[in-house]
């Protein structure tokens, strides 16, 4: 496909989203000129969102890194040089060596996520450098392990309804996900669902454009969604609105379950969610007389301190109602696990030298780089943008500042991380490399071949790490593998019976394959829990030291029970900063027409926060909190229930000024999984 000038060539979307669409590129003259969808792909279609229409000019943005680049001026400034890929290996390994001999390879950290969500980019050839390298170990819990543990501790198995199946339900139920943003193809599925009769219900913070799309939307304070759940159960047991016969073959701690619940009162639920009563009285109805509903669980009700519980007490409502057996009934959070690869083929494990090295959450990334014993001396950071993703920024920022940290930066851009790089390198893009892309959502596996060059002297993460691996001089077989082979060893996987019939020879022939199904249809039969069942009651919650039996816990930042600022609150607005429709996280926020479709950043305050602020719509207005200040434009608007502020977009810094979200998290970790809390902060808000 690269030596071809001019055509349509078929291509794989590989942003962190769960759609991971089939594209078409168009190239004239050697170039993409434009991204349209690929309408073979079963389920995409050939529509895709506006962020990949306008790929192109991310990838010939004129600021892309092209070369390696060295730091002339101080870390933070963006003044670099440019090198050879001889003198970046030389030096890269050379410090490793160095930082080795004198403190040992776990004073070496990677910092890495999903910005590109190749598997052998992101879990292949990276993997087995740093594993070879003996590295410290990074827990990437900053998007979905709290409401994956959660998921887990109750059903067991990482999949749920599939995305075909949710045509047929009659009541679906969008919690926590605004889904036009970041899930379309499940919009597209919801409306043939509603041609048929369905209804479709949000629940949210904020009335984002899934909430205006909905037949109901339903606010609810941040961090409050365990009390409604908990409140919508206390009335499928009062109104006999349960499947007692399915909770009695497939699940256990019903019983328990039935009497916990009682606390949990239409009333007591609506004083912490802040949702009248008879909207909890009459969602709980609607659920419990629909014929098949489907809960489509969303990211953001798991950044909290008590994420993991908020999903794990969702998960378990079609379990009291038996939706499990209808089809397009049932709930998901991530069907990632129906394509789970070859781990260990693909990242070696064997090749550490020291299996028990530590981990550190990627959350901690700020108060890891501060640590005097045993410090971090070098990072290795690609795939991510911590200094405006992480939490707690200036901590962060303090840390990336450091004369005696080596920093090592592979990436497109000079974004805000890479100017405190010591190395910068050049990254592909993802229609320049070869890579396998499976979905978390729906049920086809693809491949990306090489589209056009590499574009200046940039290598994709299997040829860099690839690169390192042979200048350290580590297992020669390891390093020298193709990208074929890998994908080969990937899907060599009879663990995993989904994979079934899904192979190389297939992928280039068909360019998406999708997964044999057939095991699905024992699902229930034997789920990967403890008691093979769903756990309503989960013993292994308890031994962890957690509820056995989903309970509200309130956020550690925030409200008492009354919608009161808790005792010694000084910063009495929550505080949420959610994706916006342009950008994903910090990709595209530093490409012009994506900036111009979002104009800038802005904070939605609720007429009443604002009338007691002397805020009106389109003041200047600083937002803080003992960790930072953030500073943009009020838009006053009831699209939240009074006492929450919500700011859309992760911004980098621009023209001197802090566009950062981030300066106002926190990086306490979350109930479970060691999941990011970034919603559950409290600010205070004045106008400038």
């Amino acid at each position: 496909m690269i030596e071809q000038e001019n055509g349509v060539f078929p291509a794989v979307c590989p942003l962190d989203c769960p759609d991971t669409c089939g594209l078409l590129l168009h190239k004239e003259n050697g170039r993409i000129v434009k991204v349209t969808g690929n309408p073979d792909h079963p389920i995409t279609q050939g529509a895709i969102c506006n962020k990949v229409r306008n790929m192109t000019e991310r990838v010939y943005h004129p600021d892309r890194v092209l070369y390696p680049m060295k730091r002339t001026g101080p870390k933070g400034e963006g003044q670099f040089e440019r090198i050879t890929w001889d003198e970046a290996v030389t030096e890269i390994t050379q410090r490793f060596r160095d930082i080795i001999a004198e403190h040992g390879s776990e004073a070496i950290l990677p910092y890495s996520f999903y910005g590109n969500m190749g598997i052998l980019s992101v879990d292949g050839m990276d993997r087995r450098f740093l594993n070879a390298l003996g590295t410290s170990r990074l827990d990437q819990t900053i998007c979905n392990s709290a409401g994956g543990a959660g998921w887990r501790y109750t059903m067991g198995f990482g999949g749920g309804t599939t995305p075909e199946d949710t045509e047929y339900a009659d009541l679906i139920l969008v919690w926590g996900g605004n889904i036009i943003s970041t899930n379309m193809h499940q919009v597209v599925i919801a409306e043939r669902a509603r041609k048929r009769g369905a209804k479709v219900v949000v629940i949210d913070v904020h009335r984002n454009r899934t909430g205006q799309w909905a037949d109901w939307f339903i606010p609810l304070y941040p961090g409050t969604d365990t009390a409604l759940a908990l409140g919508m159960m206390h009335i499928l047991f009062r109104d006999g609105l349960t499947d007692n016969d399915f909770m009695a073959k497939y699940t256990v701690g019903h019983e328990e379950l039935r009497e916990h619940v009682k606390a949990y009162t239409p009333a007591l639920v609506s004083q912490i969610t802040g949702i009248p009563e008879e909207d909890i009285e009459k969602l709980a109805r609607m659920y419990g007389e629909a014929e098949a509903a489907y809960i489509h669980i969303g990211n953001g009700l798991q950044h909290h301190d008590n994420g993991g519980m908020n999903i794990r007490s969702i998960a378990c409502l079609p379990a009291l109602t038996g939706h499990w057996l209808k089809q397009g009934g049932g709930a998901a959070k991530s069907n990632g696990g129906y394509n789970a690869m070859n781990s260990e083929a693909l990242e070696r494990p064997d090749l550490r030298p020291n299996p028990e090295a530590r981990s550190i959450n990627m959350n901690r990334i700020g108060e890891a780089l501060a640590m005097t014993e045993q410090p971090i001396k070098a990072l290795l950071v690609y795939c991510s943008n911590p200094l405006v993703v992480a939490p707690d920024t200036a901590r962060v920022q303090a840390g990336f500042a450091r004369e005696d940290l080596f920093t090592v930066v592979h990436d497109l851009f000079m974004t805000d991380t890479a100017k405190y790089a010591d190395i910068l390198l050049p990254a592909t893009s993802s229609f320049e490399s070869t890579d396998l892309f499976g979905s978390y959502w729906h049920q086809y596996v693809q491949i990306q071949e090489p589209v056009i060059p590499a574009q200046g002297e940039s290598k994709s993460n299997v040829e860099l790490f690839s690169l390192l691996g042979r200048a350290m001089g580590f297992d020669e077989e390891a390093f020298s593998q193709t990208e074929e082979q890998m994908i080969e060893a990937a899907l060599d996987y009879p663990d995993n019976p989904y994979l079934n019939g899904v192979t190389l020879e297939s992928l280039k022939e068909q360019r998406f394959v999708k997964l044999d199904m057939t095991p699905k249809l024992h699902y229930l039969d034997r789920l990967p829990t403890p008691s093979g069942k769903i756990e309503l009651y989960s013993e292994a919650m308890k031994l962890a030291g957690l509820p056995p039996l989903p309970e509200y816990v309130p956020l550690k930042e925030g409200y008492d029970g009354e919608r009161r600022p808790a005792a010694g609150e000084s910063f009495p607005l929550m505080f949420i900063s959610p994706p916006n429709h342009n950008f994903l996280n910090s990709t595209f926020a530093n490409v012009e027409k994506h900036q111009k479709l979002e104009k800038e950043p802005v904070l939605q305050i609720h007429p009443e926060d604002a009338a007691a602020r002397g805020i009106t719509d389109g003041d200047p207005v600083c937002v803080y909190n003992e960790r930072g200040r953030y500073e943009l434009k009020a838009v006053v608007t009831d699209k939240m229930l009074p006492g929450t502020v919500v700011s859309q977009g992760l911004w980098w810094a621009k023209d001197g000024r802090r566009q950062r979200a981030n300066a106002l998290t926190p990086d306490r970790l979350a109930d479970m999984g060691g999941g990011a809390t970034f919603f559950s902060t409290t600010v205070e808000v004045k106008r400038q």
